[in-house]
């Protein structure tokens, strides 16, 4: 754990790689033996239609073991309609990004995030239009994340042209937005933030790299609340954990994070920063790789202790 006297940066993990293959009671319980306290609640497709009291549920099974959940983030792209041109996707992001805000305060989220979503390949000039369609939704989403009692929302920064914010410019344009209109209603929404991703940089069609995961995360302290912690290779195609057998193909140095963390620590705008594991773990569905998740989130979780 890095901190001063005002900002603490802690470990947490997302819950993403027990999707239909462990329980949450297995995971709490994990997480207990593993002295993890913040647990950030990965999307699933039933979240959105499933009713308060699995939540109720999950948030009080949580809290026995310890575990807090303190953070809700989209675990696909499935909140990135507003990016289709199509109004009845539109509908169905708005609709479910409302659901995700409720699901986060019955289970005592401080935030829900996302990335905002995805032009098509195909109709790439349609992307500042989509940026606009994104935002105006934005700005009543605050206002209802105020209303249930939330902290912020925040938005995760991709690693293409076609997902925006990828670009330093994208992330000023949509983050000024956004801040300018909470700066005008203080009183009725919450700010926006960003969930950083080391993995994260951006290669063009010819793998050559344009923006370094480095440069992109630490461009975006400023405006960043939490982060997703893992490993990815030299042109940010595949992402893993630190497992020992992982660690010879990544280019994660967390050492390198550390030290770009505790640099920018008055840059951070809030005071209690969370560095969630992200990973997928192994091959979904194979009897003979999902027993191997226990020690992939052991060993990653080893060896990001070391330094955080």
């Amino acid at each position: 754990m890095a901190k001063t006297e005002e900002t603490k940066v802690s470990l947490g993990l997302k819950s993403d790689p027990i999707h239909y293959r462990y329980s949450y009671d297995w995971l709490f319980n994990l997480m207990k033996e593993l002295d993890l306290r913040y647990l950030q609640l990965g999307s699933f497709p039933e979240l959105y239609n499933l009713e308060d009291g699995f939540f109720l549920s999950l948030r009080e099974r949580a809290e026995r073991r310890g575990v807090v959940i303190k953070s809700c983030f989209t675990s696909y792209r499935e909140l990135g309609g507003f990016f289709s041109g199509d109004r009845y996707l539109q509908q169905v992001a708005r609709r479910n990004y409302e659901r995700f805000i409720e699901v986060a305060a019955v289970v005592g989220a401080d935030s829900v995030g996302s990335s905002p979503g995805s032009v098509y390949r195909d109709k790439l000039e349609t992307k500042q239009r989509g940026i606009q369609i994104y935002l105006d939704n934005m700005e009543e989403l605050m206002i209802l994340a105020r209303d249930r009692g939330l902290k912020f929302l925040s938005i995760e920064p991709m690693s293409c042209l076609a997902e925006p914010p990828a670009l330093p410019e994208e992330l000023d344009y949509m983050l000024g937005a956004l801040q300018a209109y909470h700066s005008s209603h203080t009183e009725t929404t919450v700010p926006v933030h960003i969930c950083g991703d080391i993995g994260h940089g951006i290669a063009d069609r010819y793998g050559r790299v344009l923006h370094d995961n480095w440069g992109l995360f630490e461009y975006q302290i400023a405006h960043m609340a939490e982060f997703h912690i893992k490993n990815t290779d030299a042109r940010f195609d595949s992402t893993f954990g630190f497992s020992p057998k992982e660690l010879p193909s990544g280019i994660v140095d967390l050492s390198r994070l550390l030290e770009i963390i505790k640099a920018n620590l008055k840059r951070f705008p809030v005071k209690n920063i969370v560095g969630y594991l992200e990973m997928s773990g192994p091959k979904l569905g194979r009897d003979f790789s999902d027993h191997l998740l226990r020690d992939m989130i052991l060993e990653s979780v080893v060896h990001i202790r070391k330094f955080f």
